[in-house]
C-alpha cells in the first residue's frame, strides 16, 4: 500500500475536540514551534550557585560607564544587586535607633533570643542588624548578637524574638528556600542585656509573597464562599476606647502575632498574644479608622498566619459588618536607570535609589532622603504604583502616586496616594518634582478607570493601561510637556508586569483574551485560550508575568495554574508564525537576552536561570512530549490496520545515543478510552554523514483512528519532527 505523509498544521489547539483536530496538535510540553514543524525546547542552568532570599517579583540589567553589568532583582524579602556571580544585598534602610533603646535577654538552654525595642514596628521575618552589643555572659558573646538578624516571631510592640546562630552573614547562609543556621545555644552565664550601646538598624519591611484579598464587591472570584472563617469577640467588659493598643477578647485560638482583625469597620494589625488579650496592637490598620466598640462586638480574622485563614467575602456574597475591607498585594518591584544610578519602586510603596558610584557595599535610600546629595527636593513623591525614566527626555515618572506636598517648599508629597496620577519630575533631577515656570515638573490624572496597572515605554510612547483602560502618554514639550490620550476602553489586563514590548508591537495577557498594540488595539485569536482563562488561580493573578524570547519569535506568560499559589505553566504566542503553544515551567520573572546573551528567568525554588541553553533542566533530564488529535481512514467508515512506520526527524547535533519515543493509538470512536497502543524507540545511531538513526518499525494496530505521540525523557536530546510516514491498510468494517 502506499504510504501516507503525516504532516501536521503547526501550533496546539485545544479549542476543538480532539476528533475535529485531525491532522493537528493538541496537546504538548517543553515543546516549540519553528517553521511549522515541533522541536523540543532547549534547556536551561543556573546562571550562578548562590541563592537568593524570597520569591523575585522584577528584575532589571544594566550596564555602568565602566562596563560593569549589574541586575537589580526585588523579592518580598530583599532587594539585590548582583554583581557577577553574586548577589549584594542593598535592601533600604527604614530606622536606626538611638544607641541604648535596644536591649537582649536569654534563657539557658535555648537559642531564642528575645529583644526588646519601644517602637521597633517589626512584622515576623523582618530583617535587623544590631550593632554595638556586649556579651550577655555566657554562649551569646558579642560577636554573636553584632550582625544581622530575621525576626521569627513578634511578641507585641515592644517586643520580638530572633534565633541567635554563630557569626555569619545572611547572605552566606542563604540556601534555596531560606536561611540555613548554626545555632548558638545560651547557657546559665548568659544574663546579660547586651549593654548600653546596642543600635539596631531596621531594613525596610518585608512584604507578601501572595496576594490577599480583602472584603465587599469585587472583593473575591465569582461565586466565591467564605470557609473556615474564625469569630470572637470583645471581652473588656466595657467600652473598647480608640486608643487601646491591649484588647481583651474571648479567645485567642487561631490568632497569632502579625496577624490582622476586623472589629466592626476597623483593622487592627495584632503585635503578640499573651492569655486572652491581644497586645501591641496597631489601631487604624491600612488606613481604617481607630474607633470605639462595644463590649461583645465580633472580632473576625482578616488575614491569617502565613495567609493560610480564609475569611473573605467572595462575589456577591454578604459584606463583613457591611465594611469593605482593602487587599493586601504581594511586592511586585519595578526598575529603571537613571544614568548608571538606579531607581526602584515597590508596587504602591516608596521610590528608592541606589548610587552606582558608592558600589554594592552601600544600601539603597529613599528617594526622599536628603542623604543622597541630589539636590533640592520638592514634592518627591512618596508613594507610587510605578516608577520608569522616559528614556527620550530624561523625565522620572511615577504613576499611581500621591499628590504635591501642601506648600512648594515642602520636600516630599503629600502621602495620600491617587491611584490614577501620574506624576514627572523635572528634567534630568529626579527629586524636583514641584511644577515651576522654571522646570518641567508636572502631573496628569487619567479619566477612565480605578487604578493603573502597568506602564510600559515603547519607542514612540509610553502605554499606560488602567484595570478598563489603554493610554497614549507623549513628551511634548514645553509648557505642558506630556500629553496623554485615550486609546482603548473595555480591555483588561492580567497583571502590573503581564505586557511586553516587542519590537514596534506591545503583547499582553487580560482577564479572558490576548492581546496586541500595534497602533491600535486587537485582540489575538488564540487556539488554546480556554484552557488557559479556565485554569488561572485568579485569587493570585498579580503573579501572572510575561517576556519576550525574541530570537524565536515568541512572547512568553508565566501564570499560577488553578491548584497552584505560584507560578507553574505557561502559554506562547509565535507572533511571527501566530500560533501558540503550552507547557509547564515554574518561573516569576524573565529578562530577554539583551546585555545577557541568553534569556534570563527567576525560578521559585530562589535560583536564576540561562534559558535557552544546553539540553537538560539545569544538568537533569528534561521530559518533552507532543500529541497529536485523531485521524482517520475514510472519515472512519471503516476500521485500518497500521503496519509500519518511518520516521522524519533531525535530532539537533545532540550525542549518537539520543532517542525519542513514537507512541500509536488506536480507537474505535470519539468517545473511547484507547484500545491499542505501541511505543516503539527511535535511536540515533551516528552523526556523520548524515544523522542517522532507526529507519523504520513494524507495528500490528487496528482502529477507525489513531493519535501521534512523540516523548523524550532522556538527558541530553534535542529533536525537531519533520514528515512522518506510515504504512496503513483498510480492514474491514466490523
Amino acid at each position: 500500500m502506499p504510504l501516507t505523509n503525516l504532516k501536521f498544521k503547526p501550533g496546539i489547539n485545544k479549542e476543538t475536540t480532539p476528533y475535529s483536530e485531525e491532522n493537528g496538535w493538541v496537546d504538548c510540553d517543553k515543546v516549540r514551534f519553528r517553521f511549522g514543524y515541533p522541536e523540543k525546547l532547549n534547556g536551561w542552568e543556573k546562571s550562578t550557585n548562590n541563592a537568593f532570599l524570597g520569591l523575585c517579583r522584577g528584575m532589571h540589567e544594566f550596564v555602568a560607564l565602566s562596563g560593569e553589568k549589574f541586575l537589580g532583582l526585588g523579592t518580598e524579602l530583599k532587594f539585590y544587586i548582583k554583581e557577577g556571580v553574586d548577589f549584594k544585598d542593598v535592601t533600604p534602610i527604614r530606622q536606626t535607633t538611638s544607641a541604648g533603646d535596644v536591649t537582649f535577654s536569654a534563657t539557658n538552654g535555648s537559642s531564642v533570643i528575645t529583644v526588646a525595642d519601644p517602637n521597633h514596628g517589626c512584622v515576623a521575618n523582618d530583617f535587623v542588624t544590631f550593632s554595638g552589643a556586649a556579651s550577655l555572659g555566657g554562649n551569646v558573646t558579642a560577636n554573636v548578637l553584632n550582625q544581622e538578624y530575621q525576626v521569627t516571631e513578634i511578641v507585641d510592640g515592644n517586643t520580638y524574638k530572633v534565633s541567635a546562630r554563630t557569626v555569619s552573614t545572611i547572605e552566606s547562609v542563604t540556601v534555596s528556600g531560606g536561611i540555613s543556621v548554626t545555632a548558638v545555644t545560651a547557657n546559665a552565664s548568659d544574663t546579660g542585656n547586651g549593654g548600653g550601646s546596642v543600635v539596631g538598624t531596621y531594613q525596610i519591611g518585608t512584604g507578601l509573597n501572595s496576594s490577599v484579598f480583602g472584603t465587599g464587591w469585587g472583593a473575591g472570584v465569582w461565586g466565591g464562599t467564605t470557609t473556615g472563617a474564625l469569630t470572637t469577640t470583645v471581652n473588656e467588659g466595657g467600652t473598647l476606647s480608640a486608643s487601646d493598643t491591649t484588647i481583651t477578647v474571648a479567645n485567642t485560638t487561631g490568632i497569632v502575632a502579625s496577624d490582622i482583625i476586623l472589629i466592626d469597620d476597623e483593622l487592627i494589625l495584632v503585635g503578640g498574644i499573651s492569655s486572652n488579650d491581644l497586645t501591641g496592637c496597631t489601631r487604624g490598620h491600612k488606613g481604617t479608622t481607630a474607633a470605639t466598640h462595644a463590649d461583645g462586638s465580633s472580632v473576625r480574622l482578616a488575614t491569617g498566619n502565613a495567609l493560610t485563614a480564609d475569611d473573605f467575602s467572595g462575589w456577591g456574597l454578604a459584606l463583613v459588618s457591611g465594611t469593605i475591607t482593602p487587599s493586601a498585594n504581594l511586592r511586585i518591584w519595578t526598575q529603571d536607570n537613571f544614568g548608571e544610578d538606579l531607581l526602584l519602586n515597590e508596587r504602591n510603596g516608596r521610590i528608592y535609589y541606589w548610587d552606582k558610584t558608592n558600589g554594592t557595599g552601600t544600601r539603597a535610600k529613599f528617594l526622599t532622603d536628603s542623604a543622597l546629595g541630589l539636590g533640592t527636593r520638592t514634592s518627591v513623591p512618596t508613594i507610587a504604583t510605578q516608577v520608569l525614566l522616559s528614556d527620550r527626555d530624561r523625565h522620572v515618572i511615577a504613576f499611581g502616586a500621591d499628590g504635591l506636598g501642601l506648600t512648594s517648599s515642602a520636600t516630599d508629597g503629600n502621602g495620600v496616594q491617587d491611584p490614577l496620577l501620574i506624576r514627572f519630575s523635572s528634567q534630568e533631577n529626579p527629586v524636583d518634582w514641584y511644577p515651576t515656570s522654571t522646570n518641567t515638573a508636572g502631573d496628569l490624572r487619567i479619566s477612565s478607570g480605578s487604578k493603573i496597572i502597568q506602564a510600559l515605554e515603547t519607542r514612540q510612547q509610553i502605554l499606560v493601561f488602567t484595570d478598563v483602560s489603554i493610554h497614549a502618554m507623549q513628551f511634548l514639550g514645553p509648557p505642558f510637556t506630556f500629553g496623554i490620550n485615550l486609546i482603548s476602553e473595555n480591555i483588561t489586563i492580567a497583571s502590573p508586569k503581564s505586557a511586553v514590548a516587542v519590537d514596534d508591537a506591545v503583547f499582553w495577557m487580560g482577564s479572558a483574551e490576548f492581546y496586541a498594540f500595534t497602533g491600535a488595539v486587537q485582540r489575538i485569536p488564540c487556539t488554546v485560550r480556554d484552557y488557559v482563562f479556565d485554569d488561572i488561580n485568579t485569587s493570585q493573578s498579580d503573579k501572572i508575568v510575561s517576556g519576550a524570547n525574541v530570537s524565536f519569535s515568541e512572547v512568553w506568560w508565566f501564570y499560577p495554574s488553578a491548584d497552584s499559589t505560584e507560578n507553574d505553566r505557561y502559554v506562547v504566542y509565535n507572533y511571527l508564525e501566530k500560533l501558540w503553544f503550552i507547557g509547564n515551567l515554574a518561573r516569576t520573572a524573565w529578562l530577554d537576552r539583551g546585555i545577557s546573551s541568553l534569556p534570563l528567568a527567576a525560578g521559585t525554588n530562589n535560583f536564576l536561570y540561562n534559558q535557552e541553553v544546553g539540553a537538560q533542566d539545569d544538568g537533569a533530564a528534561m521530559t518533552s512530549f507532543i500529541e497529536s488529535g485523531d485521524m482517520s481512514i475514510a472519515d472512519g467508515n471503516q476500521f485500518s490496520f497500521i503496519n509500519r512506520v518511518i520516521p522524519d526527524i533531525n535530532f539537533r547535533e545532540t550525542v549518537d545515543t539520543s532517542s525519542l519515543d513514537f507512541i500509536l493509538e488506536t480507537k474505535s470512536f470519539p468517545g473511547q478510552v484507547d484500545q491499542n497502543s505501541s511505543t516503539n524507540t527511535i535511536s540515533k545511531t551516528s552523526s556523520t554523514p548524515v544523522d542517522q538513526y532507526t529507519n523504520q518499525y513494524f507495528t500490528r494496530l487496528r482502529g477507525r483512528s489513531f493519535t501521534l505521540k512523540l516523548q523524550s525523557t532522556d538527558a541530553n536530546v534535542l529533536w525537531r519532527l519533520g514528515v512522518p510516514r506510515v504504512d496503513i491498510r483498510p480492514d474491514g468494517k466490523r
